[in-house]
């Protein structure tokens, strides 16, 4: 299990922009699981929307890359920070909302070097809320850029 502190060792994200909160399974080269506790806090809920808060899709895509990330970096790939490259078969099937916690399963579908492509499933109460395959590509980044 890893805590939020030990996610942020691995990916650059930070609040209010850190979508995932906990790890709680990780086979390097294979698959990870992570949560993330929706609060009203949030702060996107005061824009989307007001009187009916509704987590972006978005950002639940984004919890997914994020949960991609760790896995990939727990694999051995070098690199600090993990770009999308492309975002297929993403489906949103049901809204989430504050008090809701949301599982994360990625699974590794295929690696080369620096490519990696993921599926992902966000699940609330063992019901899913939302999927997608997406690509990204491990990198360096320096304080100047690329």
């Amino acid at each position: 299990m890893m805590d939020t502190l030990e996610i942020q060792s691995l990916i650059p994200h930070r609040f209010p922009f850190l979508m995932i909160d906990r790890i709680i399974e990780l086979e390097p080269g294979v698959k990870a699981v992570g949560i993330k506790n929706v609060t009203i806090n949030e702060p996107f809920f005061q824009g989307h929307f007001p009187n009916h808060p509704i987590m972006p899709g978005v950002l639940i895509i984004e919890a997914m890359a994020q949960v991609a990330g760790v896995l990939a970096f727990r694999s051995g790939v070098k690199g600090n920070t993990i770009y999308f490259m492309s975002i297929e078969k993403a489906k949103f099937r049901k809204p989430v909302v504050p008090g809701d916690q949301l599982r994360i399963e990625i699974k590794v579908l295929q690696s080369r070097n620096k490519v990696w492509k993921f599926s992902g499933e966000a699940l609330v109460e063992d019901k899913l809320v939302s999927e997608a395959e997406f690509t990204a590509m491990v990198t360096m980044v320096t304080e100047k850029g690329l």
